[in-house]
């Protein structure tokens, strides 16, 4: 994606280092200098639109107004066909909920371009390579593991090489 691409994501603070130092490892031009920007999170739906209008941030801040804060645990390390080492959430259903309002308000955008008609909600962790393997991230995260996350918090985020930073954030639940 040239330029960059929006991302619709839930902030998982607590693998932040983890995450960062696979990123620097990969591409450090995707490290933010953002402070309120997290590496680590689970995607709700990307690519989203480059440029929302204010009517386009407005509907995703009634979905995430619409949904309550909910917890999940971070804790068991798998692996899909093309090799990338992931944590699911569980339960993963709120995830699932959250996809498929974003979708329903944004047909034109599918999840990861359509490329997968039923994306599992999970954090990407690393990708097999000789040395990198299923084992080896669960051996690096045992200490972290099991992370129980409270979502309270839906970000938008930018990914861009020397341009990561937080476009907007929402909380979730009810507004006064």
């Amino acid at each position: 994606m040239s330029g960059g691409h929006s991302v619709i994501v839930v902030p998982v603070p607590e693998l932040e280092d983890y995450i960062t130092s696979r990123t620097a490892h990969y591409d450090a031009s995707f490290l933010s200098t953002d402070p309120a920007f997290v590496h680590a999170h689970i995607t709700l739906l990307g690519p989203w639109l480059a440029e929302p209008s204010q009517a386009d941030l407005d509907a995703v801040a009634a979905i995430m107004a619409a949904a309550e804060p909910f917890e999940t645990t971070l804790s068991r390390i798998e692996t899909f066909p093309d090799g990338l080492i992931y944590l699911r959430p569980e339960p993963d259903e709120p995830f699932r909920a959250l996809t498929a309002a974003l979708v329903n308000a944004f047909p034109h955008c599918p999840p990861y371009e359509g490329r997968f008609p039923n994306p599992v909600p999970h954090l990407t962790l690393d990708r097999r390579a000789e040395t990198i393997t299923p084992e080896s991230v669960e051996a690096d995260l045992r200490h972290l593991l099991p992370v129980r996350l409270r979502v309270d918090r839906v970000d938008l985020q930018w990914w861009a090489n020397h341009d990561c930073h937080v476009r907007e954030s929402w909380k979730l639940g009810k507004r006064r």
